[in-house]
């Protein structure tokens, strides 16, 4: 039988059961292969409780001590428990300097003890006892979350002034910055706001006009690394010379802010507005000659598109790639039947094909083609290929060249290119 004896309002705060007749601390503490909360109980003496009831400051800095040996345990492990009984005089029952020695030589979370409001200076010259005078029953993990991310920047030598941590709460990343950025005004000191919001001008501007489109090669809602790094650059460029004051924690997440920004309006854009953003669009349905085209991939999928209908062809054929693109199917086709011409993108290769035929099969023989191969920049690359070819056929990928027939010539050429890139 199972009777709590005490509790605190904080619910994570140890309490104290009676379990057959025996007093004991029990904590929740890691957890389990099942991700499941693990719950860990040891045994304590009637004095102990005494100073859990009445001493607030003692209670949590056991608690502090325990941890470590429950995240010991594990996910499935057994607490040391002659371990914490051997922690429960040292910290409940002896002088406040023989706590402080104490936790000198022990391991301990300081992060609870900062959550419930420990001063944090003090704690740092190894006075548990006196940084525990503030200490609060109900815990702000908020402030234990900013010194550890603190702790993280110091250890890489990254110390932030005023305005630097400012603009990392204004994008909300200065808990973790991997933390999709946002813009959050209402986060930031309000003699700070107007610095922050120039160096996010200065962003902007430098950015204005750029965009990062989308990469169908890994998926609809993917988006062009190369257009992202572009934008990266400049913005990161223009704020440090803007600003050189901020350190690279505060460049980093502006333009991460702009490139963020960026790609949530690419990714909310329809295909056939991305095209025309891109500068591929406008021409399609005004000057094609296609009338007909067949889209293919490497898994023998087949998509038709026909001239007159809602979309355009790039649209159409981007949207295809995106929906079945994958690392086992990096081969696509656009051709055109009725002419007996196409191309075939190989995006694992960064490279691509253009065939036209020369004469259709007769009396059992096989048609004849001609194929020529050229290496392709990036996802613009391919845009411009798809977008040529679309307007004017075979003929038109004729100044996207250099076109090479000899496929020994032509892996020679990306081989080269592979070396140049590393």
């Amino acid at each position: 039988m199972r009777d709590i004896v005490f509790t605190r309002s904080s619910g994570w705060i140890p309490h104290v059961i009676r379990e057959d007749g025996e007093l004991k601390l029990t904590l929740g503490a890691g957890a389990d292969a099942n991700h499941e909360p693990r719950t860990f109980t040891f045994s304590i003496s009637e004095a102990h409780l005494g100073v859990i009831q009445e001493d607030l400051v003692r209670h949590l800095l056991l608690w502090s001590a325990v941890l470590p040996l429950c995240h010991a345990a594990g996910t499935r492990g057994r607490l040391d428990e002659n371990g914490a009984v051997a922690l429960l005089d040292p910290i409940l029952l002896a002088a406040p300097s023989d706590v402080d020695t104490l936790f000198r030589r022990i391991p301990w979370d300081r992060s609870r003890l900062i959550a419930h409001g420990a001063d944090i200076r003090l704690l740092e010259r190894g006075q548990v006892c006196a940084a525990m005078r503030t200490a609060t029953e109900t815990p702000n993990e908020k402030r234990a979350q900013e010194h550890h991310a603190d702790r993280r920047r110091a250890e890489r030598g990254a110390v932030l002034g005023p305005l630097d941590a400012a603009i990392l709460r204004y994008t909300g990343q200065y808990l973790h910055g991997a933390t999709v950025p946002r813009r959050m005004p209402d986060a930031v000191d309000r003699s700070l706001l107007p610095e922050v919001m120039r160096v996010i001008a200065t962003a902007e501007q430098a950015c204005a006009g750029m965009r990062i489109g989308r990469d169908p090669r890994r998926g609809n809602r993917a988006t062009d690394k190369r257009d992202w790094a572009r934008m990266e650059t400049t913005v990161g460029a223009a704020v440090r010379r803007a600003h050189p004051e901020l350190v690279d924690d505060a460049v980093r997440t502006v333009s991460f802010l702009m490139c963020s920004e960026a790609a949530a309006r690419s990714r909310s854009t329809p295909m056939e507005d991305d095209e025309e953003a891109a500068g591929h669009g406008a021409d399609f349905d005004r000057s094609a000659r296609k009338t007909a085209l067949s889209f293919t991939d490497d898994k023998g999928v087949e998509k038709k598109w026909l001239q007159g209908g809602p979309r355009t062809a790039g649209a159409e054929f981007w949207e295809f790639v995106g929906d079945r693109s994958a690392a086992d199917n990096e081969v696509f086709t656009i051709e055109d039947e009725e002419r007996g011409e196409g191309i075939q993108l190989h995006f694992y290769a960064d490279s691509i094909a253009r065939i036209m035929t020369l004469r259709e099969g007769v009396d059992g023989s096989g048609p004849e083609y001609r194929v020529e191969y050229s290496l392709v920049d990036g996802m613009d690359g391919y845009r411009n290929l798809v977008s040529a070819f679309v307007r004017g056929g075979y003929v038109a990928l004729e100044q996207h060249g250099p076109w090479m027939s000899d496929v020994a010539e032509f892996e020679r050429a990306r081989r080269r290119r592979r070396r140049d890139v590393r």
